[in-house]
C-alpha cells in the first residue's frame, strides 16, 4: 500500500503552517512534505513532526525570490554562486527534520546550452554536498502551462541527466500531474522511470484537486505504485476543493490500512 505524505504548502490551509502538521497526523498522514520551511526555525518544525508521530518525505532548496516569480537558480549561470550559498540555509533543516530528499529547482531560462551546461554543473554539485549528509537530491519536470518559462520541462531529459550522471544519490521526482500535462502515457513512464524514482507526487489533472477522478485512475496507478516495488512516499501535492478534511474521501481506503478509523 503506498504511503502518502501530506503537502502541507497546498492542504490544511484553514490552519497556520506549524499547526498544519497536527491536523495531517488527525488525517491518518504518516508523513508531510512542503514546498519550503525557511519561514520558521528549523527545530520549530523538527519538534512538529515528532510532537505528531509523523515523518518528513521532501522540501525544496531555496529557489531564490519566490514572491518575485523566481522558481529556482540551479540552471542560470550568473547566479551559480547564489545558489551555493543559499544551499547552507537548507543544511540545518536537513538534519533536524531527517528528511530523505530534497529537491533543486531549475529555475526559468530559455533552455538554451549555457543553462542546460549550469543546471547539470549545479546538480553535480548539490548532489556531492547531500551525499555527505546521506541525502538524495531529486530533479522534477514542470509543466510549462503552471509554469511558463521553467527550464526543465520534459521527463526524459530529466531521466537522460539522472542516467548520465550517475550518482547514487541523484533520483528523478515523478509528479503524475505535471506528467500527464507534458506527455501522457503516465503508466508507461512510471514503469521505465521507477529505478531511478525518488519520490512520488500527485494530484488530478486537470485541476490538481484531490486525486479522485478526471483524467487518471487512481486506485490503478497507486496499485501499479505497489506493484512496481516503490517504497518511498507519495506526496499529496493537491489543491482541495474546499475544506481539507472534507475532500479526504479517497484516502479512507488507504487511512483504513494505517489502523485508523476512516
Amino acid at each position: 500500500m503506498p504511503r502518502f505524505a501530506a503537502n502541507l504548502t497546498l492542504m490544511f490551509t484553514e490552519l497556520p503552517f506549524l499547526d498544519r502538521f497536527a491536523a495531517a497526523a488527525r488525517a491518518g498522514f504518516e508523513a508531510v512534505e512542503f514546498l519550503f520551511p525557511y519561514d520558521h526555525p528549523a527545530e520549530a518544525v523538527a519538534e512538529r513532526l515528532r510532537a505528531n508521530g509523523l515523518a518528513q518525505a521532501l522540501f525544496n532548496l531555496p529557489p531564490g525570490d519566490w514572491a518575485a516569480g523566481e522558481r529556482g537558480l540551479g540552471a542560470l549561470p550568473e547566479r551559480r554562486d547564489e545558489m551555493r550559498a543559499k544551499f547552507a540555509e537548507a543544511v540545518p533543516y536537513i538534519r533536524a527534520t531527517g528528511t530523505p530528499c530534497v529537491h533543486l529547482m531549475a529555475g526559468k531560462t530559455d533552455r538554451s546550452a549555457p543553462h542546460a551546461a549550469a543546471f547539470r554543473d549545479a546538480v553535480a554539485w548539490t548532489a556531492g554536498r547531500l551525499a555527505d549528509l546521506g541525502v538524495t537530491l531529486v530533479l522534477e519536470p514542470l509543466n510549462t502551462r503552471d509554469n511558463p518559462g521553467y527550464h526543465l520541462v520534459d521527463f526524459d531529459e530529466a531521466a537522460a541527466l539522472v542516467r548520465d550522471l550517475a550518482l547514487p544519490n541523484l533520483k528523478l521526482q515523478f509528479d503524475l500531474y505535471h506528467c500527464q500535462i507534458l506527455h501522457g502515457d503516465v503508466t508507461r513512464r512510471l514503469e521505465a522511470a521507477m529505478p531511478i524514482v525518488g519520490h512520488i507526487q500527485i494530484a488530478s489533472v486537470p485541476s490538481r484537486n484531490e486525486p479522485d477522478g478526471e483524467e487518471l485512475n487512481f486506485p490503478y496507478l497507486f496499485d501499479l505504485v505497489d506493484r512496481l516495488g516503490y517504497g518511498g512516499f507519495v506526496g499529496c501535492e493537491y489543491r482541495p476543493r474546499g475544506r481539507t478534511e472534507d475532500g479526504l474521501g479517497w484516502f479512507a481506503p488507504y487511512r483504513a490500512g494505517l489502523g485508523v478509523t476512516p
